[in-house]
């Protein structure tokens, strides 16, 4: 059953050298129970997509299109109902932990604040919803988390707070927005085991945002790689993994280092200006002169969605 769909959405940035496309078109569906990792080098859109769903972008923002969840378009709601959906029904694990957590407050009253203003816990069970949370991601010691500081804990703990605070309200959707970046392998690993967690704990749907494909393979059911604005392939994640279609995925599994970690040639292209017809046709080794001419549509070939002329 599909939860949430995106339907042509467009986000235009307007700048003193032209308008920015960042997203361009992209129609997306998001599945009940499922977690789809959106994939794609930096800039091309991906967070642009998730501030879209949360309605969080800069108010310079052109939005074009629709965004469907609960039968009601987002991008047509006031704020003061968007505001009711975030956290509740729609959270986001932000980029920088450093940042999003409350430098003043300790832990547990960042974690018990929604329970107590959403949910109208009473504040003694509100702590103990906080603390039992706390221990299910694995806190070694619970109430000392809950009275800590976030100075006072590491990156990866700080991160796993974050997890915690985006679940605590039991939302039907977790958007992670780059949850594992800048972080070692060892708290990546951490990261991830607790992502997996709270597909357990409360089977919420996922949307995944990382340049990681390793962490996309390993905890995502389907994948959705995006070039500069647009989705250019979408597959369930163990078909992609093995046969990818479009010569962007496979450009992109080719410079990993496991496989041979060639770099893809040439640099993407202008988000104010990109080329005609297909935007990866300038760096494609299988191009053919449409492909400088028209644009393709995403068409469905072998299980999965594909952008490309190849398979038209």
């Amino acid at each position: 059953m599909c939860l949430l769909a995106i339907e042509n959405l467009k986000v235009i940035f307007p700048t003193h050298s032209g308008y920015v496309r960042a997203v361009d078109g992209v129609t997306l569906e998001l599945k009940q129970a499922e977690t789809l990792a959106l994939v794609g080098e930096t800039g091309c859109g991906k967070s642009t997509i998730a501030h879209s769903v949360l309605r969080l972008l800069p108010d310079n923002a052109e939005v074009r299109g629709k965004i469907l969840f609960d039968n009601k378009n987002l991008l047509a709601l006031n704020e003061n109902k968007v505001a009711r959906l975030r956290g509740q029904k729609i959270s986001l694990v932000m980029q920088n932990p450093a940042l999003a957590l409350n430098p003043v407050y300790p832990i547990g009253h960042q974690i018990t604040e929604p329970l107590i203003i959403h949910r109208r816990y009473k504040k003694s069970d509100a702590i103990l919803e906080a603390k039992k949370l706390l221990d299910k991601l694995r806190f070694k010691g619970p109430s000392n988390a809950f009275r800590a500081y976030p100075f006072e804990m590491s990156g990866g703990m700080k991160q796993r707070v974050l997890i915690g605070i985006s679940v605590v309200l039991n939302p039907k959707i977790v958007i992670a927005d780059e949850p594992t970046k800048s972080l070692d392998s060892r708290l990546r690993n951490m990261v991830l085991e607790e992502l997996r967690l709270v597909r357990k704990m409360n089977r919420p749907s996922m949307i995944l945002i990382t340049h990681d494909l390793h962490a996309a393979k390993e905890i995502s059911d389907r994948i959705a790689v995006m070039y500069a604005g647009e989705i250019l392939e979408s597959s369930p994640t163990q078909e992609f993994f093995k046969e990818p279609l479009h010569p962007y995925s496979k450009a992109l599994l080719g410079s990993l280092p496991e496989r041979g970690f060639k770099p893809i040639p040439g640099v993407s292209p202008s988000m104010t200006h990109p080329p005609e017809g297909c935007k990866f046709h300038p760096r494609c080794p299988y191009k053919k002169e449409i492909c400088s001419q028209q644009r393709p549509n995403l068409k469905r070939t072998k299980n999965r969605d594909v952008k490309c002329v190849l398979y038209s």
